[in-house]
């Protein structure tokens, strides 16, 4: 057991690190490029989705996000659609195995805003992950999480 003054010590050490982490959401979002949400479902067109926050600048204070969206019809594939320009730009490829694949970037002519008006040839094959969107710097997406919906 700790002494009196190595306990107060270690909860004072504790509780500053907490503020660090939690902060008034600008020290902590510092660190916190980019992130995914939960899934989500929606009932209307039985699709799941999750947003994918991201800053597209370090100095940026508010995020920007697009949705990454799971057709259970299209297991294996996660499609992210820009909600501001309203098209599909690309898709995240899981292997049958459930292991990540890469990143299929549509060029700009084949990007539409219904799945089914893109074909299937425009998606190149898997690579690394995109810029994050709107950036300059070079920063990658990260990929999306692997827990991807059941059923």
């Amino acid at each position: 057991m700790l002494p009196k003054i190595g306990r107060i010590a270690l909860v004072l050490a504790t509780g500053a690190a907490l503020l660090v982490e939690a902060g008034d959401g600008q020290a902590a979002s510092r660190y916190r490029r980019q992130y995914y949400s939960t899934w989500s479902y929606h009932t209307t067109t039985r699709y799941y989705y999750r947003t994918y926050y991201y800053y597209p600048t370090p100095a940026v204070t508010t995020y920007s996000y697009h949705y990454a969206i799971y057709y259970p019809s299209q297991p294996r594939y996660v499609y992210y659609y820009n909600p501001v320009s309203q098209v599909y730009w690309g898709r995240f490829e899981f292997g049958a195995d459930g292991k990540p694949k890469g990143y299929s970037l549509l060029a700009q002519k084949d990007r539409k805003g219904k799945l089914g008006d893109i074909p299937e040839s425009a998606f190149p094959a898997p690579a690394a992950m995109p810029a994050i969107p709107e950036s300059g710097d070079g920063e990658k997406m990260a990929a999306p999480p692997a827990d991807l919906p059941k059923g």
